[in-house]
This record gives structure tokens, C-alpha cells and sequence, in this order.
């Protein structure tokens, strides 16, 4: 008789990005930054928040903010804003560069519709990891049980907060960087499994 897997109350915390490494683009040095290091990056996550609607027939008016990723930081495009748009077009755009994120089903027309780029070489990994151990769309929680055995916490209160407001909380901050970098994490230990599968 085997053990039965723990259960994820059980499982250590899913330790997310820091502050100090979440830059929120307000200028044109920090999109140029912000530019050079996502585009010598071959994959990077990717994610958006849009300011939730709660009445019926609301028609949402987002994204508000555009997450990347790499590694070690994460940079924070705020929509609609002046600073980063030509960057974070240059980055969406490009075929070099694979974004990858979990639920991105939405995420190309509302970016063609809000800030009419084409969103390129994307890599939904709720829909590519469908397989035997996940029935149906896999979400980051239930990703980050499997490839990490912790838990990524994710606040409901802060995911359907106003994330049009001209500022964000550190909360809100962190949620979105998290959002964007643990997709990438994921990314790359999904990788490193079916290598050792083969």
C-alpha cells in the first residue's frame, strides 16, 4: 500500500520574487532596461491583470498591466501608459522570444484590440500540460504542487483588485510579478521532466 500524496495545506510555501526585483515601468530609462534584458532572453513569462467587472453586460476595459519575466526580475507595464509602449510592443511582437504564461487564452485579442499589436510566439502552459496527471486546464496552483511539491499562494482579495489605479500596491506588485515569473519556473521544470522522461 502506497502512501497517498500530501495534501497541498500540508505541502512548504512556494517562495515567490522579492520586491527589490519587481520593477514597475514609469520611465524611458526603465523600459530601455527593461527591453535589453527580456529581449537576449529566449523564454520569458508572461502574464496581464485587467480591473475585474462585476455587473452583468460590464464590458471589461483591460488589460491594465503587462507582465515579463525572467529569472531574476520581473518589469511592469502599465496600460495605457506612454512609457515602455514602443518597448513592450517590440517585445510582445517578436518571434524570437517565447512568452510563456497559464490562462492566456484571452490575452491576444485584448491586446490587439486594446493596443493593436499581434502577440507572438506565446506558449500557453495551462493548455500544454493537459496530460495524465491534470484533467483539463492546468492553473499555476495546481502546477506548482506537482513540479515544486509547495504551495503558491494566490490572494483572491488582491487578484480581483482594481489594478487601473494609477497606483499599485505592493501587493498588487508582487501578485503580478509572481504571476508572470512563476509561469517561466514552471516553464523550465516542465522542460527538465520530460527530459529525464526520455
Amino acid at each position: 500500500m502506497t502512501d497517498a500524496p500530501p495534501l497541498a495545506a500540508e505541502l512548504p510555501s512556494y517562495r515567490g520574487i522579492s520586491l527589490a526585483a519587481v520593477s514597475l515601468i514609469n520611465s524611458a530609462a526603465l523600459a530601455r532596461e527593461a527591453l535589453d534584458a527580456l529581449m537576449v532572453s529566449e523564454v520569458i513569462g508572461f502574464d496581464t491583470e485587467s480591473k475585474p467587472t462585476f455587473r452583468k453586460g460590464e464590458i471589461s476595459t483591460g488589460p491594465h498591466l503587462v507582465q515579463l519575466a525572467t529569472e531574476t526580475r520581473a518589469y511592469l507595464f502599465k496600460i495605457p501608459s506612454l512609457d515602455g509602449a514602443n518597448e513592450l510592443r517590440q517585445i510582445l511582437e517578436s518571434r524570437l522570444v517565447l512568452k510563456v504564461g497559464m490562462g492566456l487564452s484571452h490575452d491576444r485579442s485584448v491586446l490587439k484590440s486594446k493596443l493593436d499589436l499581434d502577440l507572438c510566439n506565446v506558449l500557453d502552459l495551462g493548455e500544454a500540460l493537459r496530460g495524465a496527471w491534470h484533467r483539463g486546464t492546468v492553473g499555476a496552483k495546481a502546477a506548482v504542487v506537482h513540479f515544486f511539491g509547495q504551495q503558491f499562494h494566490k490572494s483572491k482579495r488582491t487578484g480581483t483588485s482594481n489594478w487601473a489605479n494609477p497606483q499599485l500596491t505592493e501587493r498588487q506588485l508582487l501578485y503580478a510579478a509572481n504571476d508572470a515569473q512563476v509561469a517561466l519556473r514552471i516553464y523550465r521544470a516542465w522542460l527538465a521532466s520530460t527530459s529525464r522522461a526520455s
